[in-house]
């Protein structure tokens, strides 16, 4: 998987491990539990997985391709017809 930052153009290729952290960055799932999720199809140590996870996440962010929030992100679905 590929993704590339609309603010800076950056392309990131994305290995089996950053896919998994990329597709769980919904905005309502906290890193413990996308940590949990590595853990689960990957054979590495809860604390690892967090550390990293935060990591590329960061990284992520300091290019404008995620944003960071202590708090879930309101779901907002599409506004209906009046």
């Amino acid at each position: 998987m590929m993704i590339m930052s609309a603010v800076d153009s950056t392309f990131f290729t994305l290995d089996e491990v950053a896919t998994v952290i990329w597709q769980a960055a919904d905005g309502q799932t906290p890193l413990s539990q996308i940590a949990g999720r590595i853990c689960e199809q990957f054979d590495v140590d809860h604390q690892q997985a967090e550390r990293d996870a935060e990591l590329f996440i960061d990284e992520l962010a300091k290019h404008g391709i995620l944003l960071l929030s202590d708090k879930p992100a309101i779901n907002v679905g599409p506004q209906q017809e009046r």
